[in-house]
This record gives C-alpha cells, structure tokens and sequence, in this order.
C-alpha cells in the first residue's frame, strides 16, 4: 500500500503494472455462479455482470490482449466480443482466483468507501453513455460504454493502492467544492488523473477506439462527446442534484442528442433510477436517492 505519492506518472504506471488487480466480491460470487451453470450459460448475461465492475473490465482487456493471435489483425473492444474469443472455459480457468477489493482495503474503511463511490459512479456513467448511444443509433454502443466505465480507472486503482493521496484529495475538495479535481490531483499528485489514465491505457494496450474515446481531448466528436458526457453527469450528480455544474451539462447533453430540456431531465431520471438498481454491488447510495428532492426531475 503506498502513502505518499510516487514521483512521476512513469512510476505509477510500473507499480500498477506489477499490481494484482482486485475486483468487486460481487464479480467474484457472480463468476462463480456462471461458471456452475456454464452448461446453459448466457454469454450476455457474463458480460453485462463484468460491466458493473471497471476492474474486472480492465482485467478482462488486458488478458485478452496477451493471448490473442499474431493473425488477429482487429481489435476486440467489447466484453461480449471477448468472451466469444476467449471462451468460457479459459476464462474460468484464468479468472478463478481473484483478490477482492473489500480484503484488499479491509483496513482502509475509509478508502473502501471512496472506492465503492467510483465505481458506483462509473456504472452511472456507463449506463448514461448506453443510453444516449442508442439513441443516436450507435452500431457498437458497447465500445462507449467500457470507454465511459474506464474513463476514471486510474481513480479507482488510486482508491484500492494509494488510499492516503487519495483521502486528501478528498479532503481538499469536499474543503472547496469550488476546486476542479484535476486542479487538485495536480496539486496531491503531481498530475492530472486523466494523464494517468491514458498513460495505463497506452502500456496496457487497450484498444485504440477506446484510449480516443476516453481521451477528453476528442471530446469534440460525438462518441467521445457521450462518453465525457456521461461522466460528467454521474460525477457531478453524485455530489447532489443541485450541483453548480449539472445546468450546463443538461444544455450540452440536450444538443448532442437533439432534444428539449425536459426531455434531457426525462432520461436522466429513468437511467438514475436504472443504474440504482445495480447498489448492492457497491453498497453506497445511488444518486438517485436524492431525485425526489428535485422537483424539476420528478
């Protein structure tokens, strides 16, 4: 566990390299669950479980890059693709023992909460991105799902192995609502998270449509415009619905899809209200526990 920060992103990105990456103790009761009924396993049904864990994602990402052909010229970019690539046996094989994040922060309360709160926040984020990318009829809504569910990573691995930089970027911020996080992970850090973030995607050789799709520096193109989209939305609203910022999401939300504003405030409501039902993987509260004290969204 590291309590200081190490001295530049190259050195975090070696120490998560090295890491073994831990997952929900829900994704792991999940697999195991599949894996006893593999015989009349529904191929969706896994990727959609492994969806509701960034972790899992990642490790299911990286695992495929290691062991895929020298002939397979495309990438794969969805976990539904994967799976079909991998097949259901390997995968269980190699996913059978997986360290758990709640072991992993189990004297770190404090951390496992903040963890929790990120990954719940994701699966907001993933889920918004799903919705507006059908809307828009994207062919391959799962790409700029993972790319939404991924976008905050190098957060979560923070959470999981530097708790103490971690609880003072916290600390700073709920001090001043006011500060831009990235502000303030450049101040603890030394970086911005999203520079962390490419840099692991990069060494990990994640797919390239989703290192663009993550990358806010494309944000000016509508699958990536979602994918930012969405994240902003599930960060801000996490704070509460009355947040500073949510206004202007709305509006941006509202003309990348082509629709009025109480229509934007419709579908918030209804993948909030979706999103919530997934809580118990993280055991935090969703943010739609506080829709009803916005009138304007009831």
């Amino acid at each position: 566990m590291i309590t200081r920060p190490l001295k530049d992103v190259a050195a975090w990105v070696a120490y998560f390299d090295q890491a073994d990456i831990p997952v929900l103790t829900r994704t792991q009761t999940a697999l195991v669950q599949f894996k006893d009924n593999e015989d009349n396993l529904n191929g969706r049904e896994l990727a959609d479980a492994i969806m509701h864990d960034p972790l899992m994602t990642l490790r299911v990402l990286r695992y495929l890059h290691t062991h895929r052909s020298k002939r397979q010229a495309m990438e794969i970019t969805t976990i539904a693709h994967a799976l079909m690539m991998l097949g259901t046996t390997p995968f269980f094989r190699h996913f059978a023992r997986l360290p758990s994040i709640e072991s992993t922060l189990k004297d770190h309360p404090d951390a496992l909460l903040g963890v929790m709160h990120s990954m719940s926040r994701a699966r907001h984020a993933a889920l918004y991105a799903q919705d507006w990318a059908m809307l828009r009829h994207d062919m391959e809504s799962d790409e700029v799902v993972i790319a939404a569910l991924l976008r905050d990573l190098a957060e979560i691995l923070m959470w999981c192995f530097a708790p103490e930089p971690m609880l003072k970027i916290r600390a700073l911020m709920q001090a001043n609502p006011r500060l831009r996080s990235s502000d303030v992970q450049k101040h603890v850090l030394g970086f911005r998270g999203q520079e962390l973030q490419l840099a692991l995607a990069e060494h990990w050789h994640l797919p390239k449509l989703l290192q663009l799709l993550m990358d806010e520096e494309h944000a000016n193109q509508p699958r990536s415009k979602n994918v930012a989209l969405a994240c902003r939305l599930a960060r801000h609203s996490a704070n509460n619905w009355f947040d500073a910022a949510l206004p202007d999401d709305y509006k941006e939300i509202g003309q990348l899809l082509n629709l009025r504003e109480e229509e934007v405030h419709e579908r918030i409501q209804r993948i909030a209200l979706q999103a919530a039902k997934s809580w118990t993987w993280y055991g935090v509260a969703p943010a739609a526990a506080w829709l009803p004290l916005l009138p304007t969204l009831s």
